[in-house]
């Protein structure tokens, strides 16, 4: 197969096999051709030249009708819910064996089932889907797909948004539905997952696809290195030595929605905190607090000894407080504006003089940006919907730069980014902490906390139950302190 946009070769004579009742995982850097493959499979696109065929007989795939009528069923990266309607009226969009009509009472009764599979039995079948959060919402898109009886599933990014104990039900339903006899594409940035589902693996690089391996003859390094084509000394940065730093932001008794008790906490100043959790647990509540997103109704905050009013968004930021989403489409960037205006909205001020925009200075300052966050600076007036999602991530987080803050908030840094990526994001975190910034990381991927950060904090239903150095924890410490009430600080 390939497939050309103008001079980008996106897919170049790549080949791919899937066999019944196994699952494949596709790797590769952003960029790598992966989604344009996806996009082919699931009719969104056409290819330049190449064949396609399922179960031995050749097939076209001109539309997303006729994909799904070669019991083709994708779950993309980017949600597909409308957020309007309901979760009941979601599961049955599109679904064209489902009747001409449709009551309230059977539509609920027509989705219970499925939601108990991928954990969302507790959700209303009249729920809003603009009333879940981004676990939910990704949850909700594989209950859609489990619905229709499709022989060949593919995920992109199934579990990027998902805690632990999300990701094994959804890694369950996915290996059961494998012995089914059901054929499923697995594409994901999370190399432990990979060798804890898939049968094999097929690495893209450059547009181009490598022979398929099977994952046990194959160990995270050697995925790593045929992902970049060389190899990588070591995926997170030396962490320094803290001792003796200054505490910076100070949270003392801090009551928030989200927290079920006052929580309080410091960042020294350089120090990387990590907090991490289940869905809904805490963790993105207390940051989200922090940011002023969802302002905390008591307690007390301090940056540099002095107290700070974090009742808006408007006020952290005049504080010195960044934050970063977990969800850059919905509310991190600017869609269909430059990457460059991406980069200076939280600036614009800086580059203005009296009231108005100097070009040449947003321009200068992009391009030291783009250069401390490894990005091609040529592409600043590019949309930045063109951008791969790794590069997506570095503009979300590299705006903040230009602010000079004393408080960088992030959630989910790495969610949707490759191997390569994620090394590059982890190491300008750690760059700008060793410049004085106080960083506090929620992330839902123990590998990345427990790699990444100096001090750790485990959330547990509304608690912060420890806090600890970063030697003081282990893997299933970390996931014991995160399942369970019994943890102590």
């Amino acid at each position: 197969m390939s497939k050309s946009y103008g001079a980008v070769r996106a897919l170049d004579s790549v080949d791919f096999e899937l066999r019944r009742g196994e699952v494949m995982a596709l790797l590769g850097e952003n960029g790598a051709g992966k989604s344009t493959l996806v996009k082919l499979l699931s009719g969104l696109i056409q290819p330049d030249s190449g064949t396609i065929e399922i179960a031995g007989k050749e097939v076209v795939l001109g539309s997303p009708l006729q994909s799904q009528r070669h019991g083709v069923a994708v779950v993309q990266q980017e949600y597909s819910s409308v957020p309007t309607m309901t979760v009941a009226e979601n599961l049955l969009l599109g679904d064209r064996t489902a009747g001409w009509w449709w009551s309230r009472a059977r539509l609920d009764r027509g989705t219970g089932d499925v939601l108990d599979r991928v954990g969302l039995g507790h959700v209303s079948p009249r729920t809003r889907v603009e009333d879940l959060s981004v676990a939910e919402s990704q949850l909700l898109e594989l209950a859609r797909m489990l619905r229709r009886d499709a022989q060949i599933l593919i995920l992109d990014e199934p579990t990027a948004a998902l805690s632990d104990h999300e990701i094994e039900r959804v890694l369950a339903v996915l290996r059961d539905l494998a012995n089914e006899g059901r054929s499923i594409i697995y594409v994901t940035h999370r190399l432990d997952e990979v060798f804890r589902l898939a049968d094999r693996v097929t690495v893209f690089k450059n547009g181009r696809s490598l022979p398929a391996r099977d994952a046990a003859s194959l160990d995270e390094h050697a995925v790593v290195t045929m992902m970049l084509g060389r190899e990588m000394s070591t995926m997170f940065p030396e962490r320094p030595e803290l001792d003796g730093a200054p505490v910076r932001v100070e949270a003392t008794e801090l009551v928030a929605p989200g927290l079920h008790e006052p929580v309080s906490v410091s960042v020294r100043r350089g120090e990387i905190l990590g907090v991490t959790g289940q869905l809904g647990s805490g963790a993105n509540a207390l940051v989200r607090a922090l940011a002023g997103v969802t302002p905390a109704v008591g307690g007390r905050v301090a940056v540099d000894g002095a107290a700070v009013d974090l009742r808006s968004r408007r006020r952290g930021i005049a504080a010195g407080i960044a934050y970063c989403s977990d969800d850059r489409k919905r509310d991190g960037m600017f869609q269909g504006v430059s990457v460059l205006r991406n980069l200076s909205a939280p600036w614009l001020g800086r580059s203005s003089r009296l009231g108005v925009l100097r070009p040449r200075h947003e321009r200068s300052t992009g391009r030291e940006i783009s250069g401390a966050f490894a990005f091609d600076a040529s592409r600043l007036s590019a949309n930045v919907e063109t951008l791969s999602g790794g590069n997506q991530q570095k503009v979300v987080l590299g705006r903040w730069v230009g602010t000079d803050p004393v408080l960088l908030l992030v959630e989910e840094p790495t969610r949707g980014v490759d191997v390569g990526a994620r090394a590059e994001i982890y190491a300008k975190l750690r760059d700008l902490a060793s410049t004085g910034t106080s960083i506090i990381v929620a992330s839902s991927d123990s590998t990345e906390i427990l790699g990444l950060c100096d001090t750790i904090g485990a959330f547990y239903r509304g608690r912060l139950t420890s806090v600890r150095p970063h030697t003081e924890w282990d893997e299933p410490q970390l996931m014991a302190a995160t399942m369970h009430s019994e943890a102590t600080s």
